[in-house]
């Protein structure tokens, strides 16, 4: 049996984006759906991206911002800026006021880590950072040793996670770890802070199980920024030109 399996993640409040993304897989269809978390905070769009999880009915892994915005505590583990941190908590405090009682308990059920059987002895576990933090960085120049660190002891199983908003495959021994990159915001890791720039596409991926055989095909999907600018002003979200400003080219 040929079992096909979408993975987002960080789509952080761009429903836009996630929906650019559902148009494509419509395309392509899968037998499963998977959200490696924050799904919710930073973006326009908190209570649209909420009801959309909601109606796709998918599982969804809890995030670092995800677990922010129920307890408005950041976990401390990245430096960030006084000022920059003030920006967070403004968004945190518009994000959280957008949100219905309903909507909240929905972000709480999200589950450190999810697995889903891909036939056979051969399971995909997923999760944000880790299986062990969501807080956990796992990129290309990451040491080998500190990711057999976070990995090893899960190795039976093909490993997925988001967080650090970049696509990704990486090998394990006999199996792979990899990162479906971000739906609703993409940037080049390298490049200055004080011109940083986004771009307007929608990042996911495709694992493909047939029997003993597996396939990944990473996707890039293009979204208007200018519909995207629009909803930014009309939210009423804080810094809302500031995030715009991000998108101007």
């Amino acid at each position: 049996m040929i079992v096909h399996i979408a993975i987002i993640s960080d789509i952080h409040g761009n429903c836009l984006a996630l929906e650019a993304a559902l148009v494509d897989l419509e395309q392509h269809p899968v037998e499963q759906l998977v959200c490696l978390g924050d799904a919710i905070q930073g973006g326009p769009q908190p209570a649209e991206t909420v009801q959309r999880l909601r109606k796709l009915a998918c599982p969804v892994v809890m995030g670092n911002a995800d677990a922010w915005l129920l307890s408005g505590q950041e976990s401390g583990r990245e430096a960030i800026a006084p000022e920059r941190l003030k920006q967070l908590q403004a968004v945190w405090e518009w994000s959280l006021s957008k949100l219905s009682e309903e909507d909240v308990d929905f972000i709480a059920q999200f589950q450190p880590t999810v697995k889903v059987t891909l036939g056979g002895e051969h399971q995909l576990l997923c999760f944000h950072g880790s299986p062990g933090s969501y807080d956990d960085i796992i990129l290309p120049h990451t040491p080998e040793d500190e990711v057999r660190g976070y990995l090893a002891a899960y190795r039976e199983n093909i490993l997925t996670g988001g967080h650090t908003h970049l696509q990704q495959i990486r090998r394990l021994g006999q199996t792979i770890f990899f990162n479906p990159g971000s739906i609703g915001l993409v940037y080049e890791h390298h490049q200055p802070q004080e011109t940083f720039r986004t771009d307007a596409w929608a990042e996911y991926a495709v694992l493909t199980a047939d029997g003993e055989r597996t396939s990944l095909e990473f996707r890039r999907v293009p979204y208007d920024v200018d519909d995207l600018i629009g909803i930014y002003r009309r939210s009423g979200r804080p810094f809302a030109q500031e995030a715009i400003a991000q998108y101007s080219r």
